[in-house]
């Protein structure tokens, strides 16, 4: 695994531009691998760069996340979200909590963890009992199953 540090320091430094925060980076996904190696991996290299990449990005989503509460509030500066844009919103979010019922369970479960209570892959995995590659398959089905429906139901309106 040391031949690949300068690779995954790279990547990691590409992403996060913050040297301290992509070694760190590096060393959780040099502990992702020891843990989770799959058996099956045919360009260790090339799925090490993307297991860097994903957990970057996951870094850079739970630190947008995780912003201080007065960044959302509105400065006199921005004008004020429209009324309608507002009432839009309400709507596509009430048709969004209808849609998510109509999914199967497994799937309404790791959207739910995923995207609405911001856990990665693995803290679903531990908490749900699910294998990697059933995360990544009902977060994939689940997107697209929901966008098909939220659809569906935005052109019975």
């Amino acid at each position: 695994m040391q031949r690949y540090t300068v690779l995954l320091l790279g990547v990691a430094m590409k992403y996060l531009k913050n040297k301290d925060h992509a070694t760190d980076a590096v060393q959780q996904v040099f502990l992702k691998t020891l843990t989770a190696l799959p058996a099956d991996v045919q360009n260790f290299k090339g799925w090490l760069y993307i297991l860097m990449r994903n957990h970057c990005f996951q870094q850079l989503r739970d630190k947008k996340y995780l912003q201080p509460e007065d960044a959302l509030q509105y400065s006199s500066s921005q004008p004020m979200p429209d009324v309608q844009e507002l009432h839009r919103q309400e709507q596509d979010i009430e048709r969004m909590k209808g849609a998510l019922e109509e999914l199967e369970e497994g799937q309404r479960i790791c959207l739910t963890l995923f995207y609405l209570e911001k856990k990665s892959y693995q803290q679903i995995m531990e908490e749900k009992g699910y294998s990697f590659m059933q995360v990544k398959s009902y977060i994939q089905n689940g997107k697209r199953k929901l966008r098909g429906i939220m659809d569906k139901n935005r052109n019975n309106d």
